[in-house]
């Protein structure tokens, strides 16, 4: 009568031990994807990083040329940089370097792109930290990797674009009648009224903001 009972629980035990070791390696597998998506999370966000700091870098350098075209008079060179078509991308590379570093990270690939008629960079890095030891073979050596684009928008032009003549106007664009000889103007998304600068008493910090003039953005 009581050697049932005792058999119950010898059959029992095996199945809980299996079942338990189902269990933790359920459990330790879930462990190892949460540890790859944190490293390609954190992957992705040293790409978007490093694309967003070589457009920026280029950002600054067609506010400074417009600034210079604007200063010295360089008749309408400043509406091609007001265009963003005059930059050189010098060190657009080692900003996105840079802030690959800052965030564990290597740039693994870079170049220019375009997107939608807007110049912009592409940007590929991988991770100097590995995904971590776990229960799936190769993780310990393993680097998360991402790639990300960034576009620079020219936010401005010589006149609103709902009010663009069919025909050219007397005055070249950016020189109206009514200012002073010479005179720069244009408009920006979300300014209200036009902007009015004076080349010959310029300085310039009577631009807007960069982020006023260009837009920097990831591609989508």
């Amino acid at each position: 009568m009581r050697s049932g009972p005792r058999g119950d629980a010898g059959q029992t035990l095996p199945i809980y031990i299996w079942l338990t070791g189902i269990l933790l390696f359920v459990a330790f597998a879930f462990f190892a994807f949460a540890q790859a998506a944190s490293a390609r999370n954190g992957a992705q966000s040293a790409a978007d990083a490093a694309a967003l700091a070589a457009a920026q870098e280029t950002r600054d350098e067609l506010f400074e040329g417009l600034a210079k075209a604007i200063k010295d008079g360089d008749g309408d060179e400043w509406l091609d940089w007001l265009g963003g078509d005059l930059f050189t991308g010098e060190g657009a590379e080692a900003a996105a370097d840079a802030l690959a570093a800052e965030n564990d990270s290597k740039v693994t690939g870079f170049g220019d792109t375009e997107v939608s008629g807007y110049p912009g960079y592409h940007v590929e890095v991988t991770t100097n930290y590995t995904v971590g030891d776990s229960i799936i073979p190769g993780t310990e050596t393993q680097h998360a990797k991402a790639e990300a684009t960034a576009v620079i928008k020219p936010r401005c032009e010589a006149a609103p674009p709902a009010e663009q003549p069919a025909d050219p106007p007397a005055d070249p664009p950016g020189e109206p009648s009514d200012g002073p000889e010479g005179a720069v103007e244009f408009f920006c998304d979300g300014e209200e009224g036009p902007i009015e600068i004076d080349p010959d008493e310029f300085d310039p910090d009577d631009l807007p903001d960069a982020s006023v003039l260009f837009s920097v953005h990831l591609a989508e």
